[in-house]
């Protein structure tokens, strides 16, 4: 396979996940990284409780 064609096919399905993000409107398309940042800092804290939790292998460092 050609490098050239490798790039192409990247760029053809970029275009084609544009045009379905464009296609769920602002509100959809703001409301899904807010999801996922809550989602991270949940994961974030939960790994902190883990970490720091009497007993555990990480809090006896």
């Amino acid at each position: 396979m050609h490098p050239d064609i490798h790039l192409a096919l990247h760029h053809a399905r970029a275009t084609e996940l544009r045009a379905e993000a464009g296609a769920l409107g602002p509100v959809k398309a703001r409301s899904a990284p807010s999801l996922r940042i809550r989602l991270g800092w949940t994961l974030v804290e939960v790994g902190l409780r883990l970490a720091t939790r009497p007993g555990t292998a990480a809090a006896a460092h």
